[in-house]
């Protein structure tokens, strides 16, 4: 890498730390600037998800408070994460590139019309919740199979994954979306975490982009935590639509 990409995946592996942090989706920032640099998209994804893990746990450890009362639930969701998240690596390891390359701008596409239509999907769980209806403290089967698959998405492409947490947990669970959040953090940290101990044995990826995209991350994540409840939702959402639509178009193109 030049030192101007190496400047630019410090920066991309920063932002995407911080908007992890607080709404998710930040892999769709960093994976077209790893693109630009020249790498392939497998390598790319490979070296984003062990890259990020440092930010996804760095986020989760700045929503420590909000997810005091939570143990329980952080276990057995964390069961489903381990599961789905080691299943997704093993289908990225296994698939071949090509089927990547023609699956990834899918799930590219997917990602960013759940980061467009979070506003919407917010409102629908506001208006679930006003309505009243029994509480729900641990979603049932149903909230453990969807984060599960979530998870297997997660392990084999990870953007919008956060997002995702936390739209199935707001329609299951009666919780702040604060608290919501930090489950998704801890949960977003589990399959990062889980997906990289296969990476690093069996996959092949660039280790200047890992370091990178870690140390930027590490700091993203931090700040994120502590200041990301003051972002502009829309400018945060903005931001992620247009890099994504980037990324799909380049994809799209190769």
């Amino acid at each position: 890498m030049t030192p101007w990409e190496m400047t630019a995946v410090l920066a991309a592996g920063t932002g995407a730390g911080a908007v992890n942090a607080v709404v998710g989706s930040g892999t769709l920032i960093t994976f077209p600037v790893l693109l630009a640099t020249g790498l392939p998209p497998v390598t790319a994804t490979v070296s984003n998800g062990l890259g990020l893990v440092p930010g996804s746990i760095t986020a989760a450890v700045g929503y420590r408070e909000e997810l005091r009362g939570q143990g329980r639930r952080v276990l057995l969701l964390g069961i489903g994460a381990v599961l789905g998240g080691l299943a997704g690596a093993v289908l990225l390891l296994t698939l071949p590139a090509s089927a990547f390359e023609r699956i990834v701008p899918v799930l590219v596409g997917l990602a960013l019309v759940l980061v467009a239509c979070q506003p919407w999907i917010a409102k629908r769980v506001r208006r679930r919740r006003a309505s009243g209806g029994p509480v729900r403290r641990d979603g049932g089967p149903l909230l453990f199979a969807g984060l599960t698959l979530a998870s297997v998405y997660g392990g084999y492409f990870s953007a919008a994954q956060g997002i995702i947490y936390v739209s199935l947990m707001g329609m299951l669970l009666d919780e702040t979306l604060q608290r919501l959040n930090a489950v998704k953090n801890v949960l977003a940290a589990v399959v990062n975490t889980v997906a990289a101990l296969l990476f690093l044995f069996f996959a092949h990826f660039d280790w200047t982009a890992v370091v990178l995209i870690a140390a930027g991350s590490a700091l993203g994540g931090l700040i994120g935590a502590r200041t990301g409840r003051r972002f502009s939702p829309a400018v945060l959402r903005t931001l992620i639509v247009s890099v994504g639509t980037l990324a799909l178009v380049h994809l799209v193109l190769r």
